[in-house]
């Protein structure tokens, strides 16, 4: 099993998990075996919820206090941070509208699930309400407390002082953080190699608990979450590509050929990066000025398909638990997606660790959705390796249009 790949694991893993729930389906679940096999999945997602604060609080002051001077931090930065916004919104966007229209999750059976309480959920009140929540009294309590949106704007704040500090300190706290980044990237990774015994232990449960009905909504989840994915990548991005540089996008598509091929293989923006940047500089002509501060950012901070597929997720588990989200509700899973996804570490899969702060965001306990993000993490690689593409488009387009808009000529070796 070493050497085989990742998701041919997971696949495995969960092919035996649907054979061994549906073996506890026919004998019960009131077994010794049972509730040692089902406990790997609660143990899988009680590690992955354990490095969600340290995650992205030490990745989003890693990527914003990277950005080292203020001739940085001003017209260029200005131009990327609001291609970032605008493009992850959209993305936002997209995943809320077609999973409202499609409804994958709705009227999913979880069997032994009980009546979820919506009286449970966040209700912010008003979009001013939810702006105001984002700005903690205690930062170390809103973290002990699970309240993301103020850890995330707190992080985001201390990234931002620690770039204009004098270059003695920032250069000793930018290396803790980028030591402590690493560090919570290597646990994440380890935590992600374990995901078979946590898809054998969830799917286990799922089909024990309800049969292979809702495997049904997971191919209408995936066929959401694929369609919103597509729509961003070959329709919206383009579009700011050909408004902002009135370039072919087909010439764009064709220079970042090895960078796509690579992201969708790897499912990792970081893996990914020195491809990207290649591919950049050479195929697309981008300057390396300009490739060196946006595309570096962008691996870290501009995550288009992670933010759609959080976004869908969370109203796909709402759906699953028959919870009709309020506007403001639903206003909370979109700030809180695209802040989200700028903690969403460039590694396969830390996309379906970060849904859990979008879930906590609107009162989801752990109880009501592992069962459900089990289900999803068993068919998460193809969607992974799907949104990481997604991710890396949008960061070399944002490269050629930032460029562009600062008069370099571009895509000289393209046909």
């Amino acid at each position: 099993m070493k050497n085989l790949k990742l998701h041919w694991q997971i696949f495995i893993a969960m092919f035996l998990g649907c054979s061994i729930g549906y073996y506890f389906q026919i004998i019960g679940t009131d077994n010794v075996f049972y509730k040692i096999i089902s406990s790997f999945g609660t143990i899988f997602i009680r590690l992955l919820k354990m490095i969600i604060i340290p995650l992205i609080f030490t990745s989003i002051i890693t990527g914003v206090s990277s950005i080292k001077d203020n001739s940085q931090l001003g017209r260029l930065g200005f131009k990327t941070l609001l291609y970032y916004t605008f493009t992850s919104l959209f993305a936002i966007i997209i995943g809320l509208t077609f999973t409202n229209l499609i409804q994958p999750g709705l009227g999913i059976n979880l069997g032994d699930e009980k009546v979820f309480d919506a009286s449970k959920l966040s209700k912010p009140g008003s979009p001013a309400e939810i702006l105001i929540r984002m700005i903690p009294l205690n930062p170390i309590q809103a973290a002990s407390s699970g309240d993301m949106l103020g850890v995330i704007f707190f992080a985001i704040f201390l990234g931002i002082s620690i770039s204009r500090l004098n270059s003695e300190h920032q250069s000793t706290l930018t290396n803790i953080f980028n030591a402590l980044f690493q560090a919570i990237m290597k646990m994440t990774e380890i935590i992600i190699m374990l995901a078979p015994i946590g898809v054998l232990g969830l799917i286990t449960k799922a089909i024990a608990n309800s049969g292979f009905e809702i495997f049904t909504a997971v191919a209408k989840y995936i066929f959401t979450i694929t369609i919103g994915l597509s729509l961003h990548i070959f329709v919206v991005l383009p579009i700011f590509l050909f408004l902002f540089t009135k370039i072919n996008p087909i010439k764009h598509f064709k220079a970042m050929a090895s960078a796509m091929a690579t992201a969708f293989s790897t499912s990792s923006s970081s893996a990914t990066l020195p491809v990207t940047m290649k591919c950049i500089r050479e195929n697309v002509g981008v300057s390396k000025k300009t490739t060196s501060f946006v595309l570096p950012m962008g691996a870290t901070v501009n995550m288009d398909g992670t933010a759609l597929y959080e976004c869908a997720g969370v109203i796909f588990i709402s759906q699953v638990l028959g919870i009709d989200l309020s506007i403001s509700q639903q206003i909370t899973i979109v700030i809180t997606a695209l802040l989200a996804s700028i903690g969403a570490a460039g590694i396969p899969s830390a996309g379906l660790v970060m849904i859990f702060i979008v879930t906590q965001a609107v009162g989801f306990k752990d109880e009501d959705v592992a069962l459900i993000i089990g289900t999803m993490l068993a068919v998460d690689r193809p969607l992974d390796m799907f949104r990481t593409m997604v991710n890396i488009t949008s960061d070399s387009i944002g490269a050629a249009i930032i460029a562009k808009s600062e008069g370099e000529t571009l895509y000289k070796n393209v046909q």
